[in-house]
């Protein structure tokens, strides 16, 4: 394929929070990234309460496509966001992380490069932004590939469609994407790790022992629903499997995050833990049809 074919369509879902969405935009800005600007579009689809994203975009970013987003989740917004893409190629970040310079060159280098058949769909490589100073802190890491998180992706446009998007059902900000790779492998799209195409996504900070408590109740909550929609997930969702996390999490970095982080966080890491072992009673307490759904 031509290098100078290939044309994206970036899709940021936003949702109150300008200032870190200012700082992801100068990220894509044509000065910043290194592939041509001609060649990319960036569609900020907006869920925010009030105006702020919107003057945002309009007063600094006036090269950016904003739009109004569904107000009905991520997975909705993202899914408004790529209905209104023109291009061949969708890359989808969120409004908290930060695109390396490179960030679209590399895709469209991997796209053009490949050998054989041109790969479907494309996830860079994700980080923190330095490393972590408590046990309350949370960032997706992905230097190694198989995830297909949605916050450093890239699918064709056509495909993206013809398996309907994002899933709109998901209770919550967190399996939509699992769930749309798990339906990508199932069309036998062709997916390639990309590591030059590096995306950061800051610490996030949960809070105390309440933060971290709702936010692994909204987690699960979306976990059942997937559940209920792939019933042959269970298997990766086996009460066994996360008492095996808890321990290892326990062994790995609680005990010695105490010392490390002089047991900043701590909290949050009790909320997590004692969460994760109802959610073990949760899951052995599910029929085996899988016929629950989120509540």
């Amino acid at each position: 394929m031509n290098l100078a074919t290939v044309k994206f369509s970036v899709v940021v879902p936003a949702c109150d929070r300008p200032e870190q969405l200012a700082r992801c935009l100068a990220q894509l800005a044509p000065e910043q990234q290194t592939f041509p600007s001609m060649d990319y579009e960036v569609i900020v689809t907006d869920d925010s309460r009030n105006s702020s994203v919107r003057d945002l975009v309009q007063k600094q970013f006036p090269w950016v496509k904003w739009t109004a987003g569904p107000r009905r989740g991520p997975a909705a917004n993202r899914n408004h966001g790529a209905a209104q893409a023109r291009h061949e190629w969708i890359a989808f970040t969120d409004d908290d992380c930060l695109p390396e310079a490179n960030w679209l060159a590399a895709f469209a280098e991997a796209i053009a490069t490949s050998s054989g058949t041109p790969p479907d769909v494309l996830e860079g490589r994700t980080y923190a932004d330095r490393p972590k100073q408590s046990l309350a802190e949370r960032a997706p890491i992905n230097t190694q590939g198989g995830f297909l998180w949605s916050c450093n992706l890239a699918v064709r446009a056509d495909l993206f469609r013809r398996l309907g998007g994002f899933d709109e059902g998901f209770p919550y900000a967190s399996m939509e994407d699992v769930d749309f790779a798990r339906r990508l492998r199932a069309a036998g799209a062709k997916e390639q790790f990309v590591s030059a195409a590096g995306v950061c996504h800051p610490w996030r900070d949960l809070g105390g022992f309440g933060g971290m408590w709702r936010a692994e109740k909204k987690h699960f909550a979306s976990v059942l629903y997937f559940l209920a929609k792939n019933p042959a997930a269970r298997a990766e969702h086996s009460p066994a499997g996360y008492l095996k996390m808890n321990a290892r999490q326990l062994v790995r970095e609680t005990l010695p995050g105490l010392w490390r982080w002089q047991g900043r966080g701590f909290s949050a890491a009790l909320a997590w833990h004692i969460y994760t072992l109802s959610t073990v009673f949760a899951l052995m307490k599910m029929p085996q049809t899988n016929s629950a759904k989120p509540s």
